[in-house]
């Protein structure tokens, strides 16, 4: 990555809060997991060190990191990472395959359709004859029927 790429990088991670956190246990495999998913999906990723409890500097991390997950490490500010890999769509349906489908209960969803007052009345009118509600087309026809002019 050359000194001008990585400079527009830093520019785009200005922006971003710190999503991960890393504490005293330092770098573990939950940890570079969650990473992992998260820069496929974002590409660009800040990550928050703890210095008073951290076993080791942001640096060191940052270089473990970089090398475990195939990322480039754009910066490194006091406990701040800035991580940075390019989404590769042939990795991330990979993953996708291993994990399979996902439970049952995901996969068999409802559909759910929203359906509007009238809609619902009509509804409730073609089960039950003797639901029909007699309302009035027009705003005139309202008034008439309540004793307005």
């Amino acid at each position: 990555m050359t000194s001008k790429e990585r400079a527009a990088w830093r520019a785009k991670a200005n922006s971003l809060e710190p999503i991960i956190q890393i504490g005293k246990e330092g770098i573990s495999d939950n940890l570079i997991a969650q990473i992992d998913d998260t820069l496929d999906v974002r590409e660009l990723l800040k990550i928050r060190v703890h210095l008073e409890t951290s076993p080791k500097t942001p640096k060191e991390l940052a270089n473990e990191l970089a090398s475990a997950l195939g990322a480039e490490v754009i910066q490194v500010i006091g406990g701040v990472i800035v991580l940075y890999r390019e989404a590769d769509e042939a990795r991330i349906m990979e993953k996708k395959k291993k994990r399979g489908s996902g439970t049952a209960k995901a996969t068999a969803k409802k559909k759910v359709k929203i359906k509007g007052m009238r809609a619902r009345q009509r509804e409730k009118e073609s089960k039950n004859p003797y639901a029909v509600y007699d309302r009035p087309r027009y705003k005139n026809d309202r008034d008439k029927k309540q004793g307005r002019k």
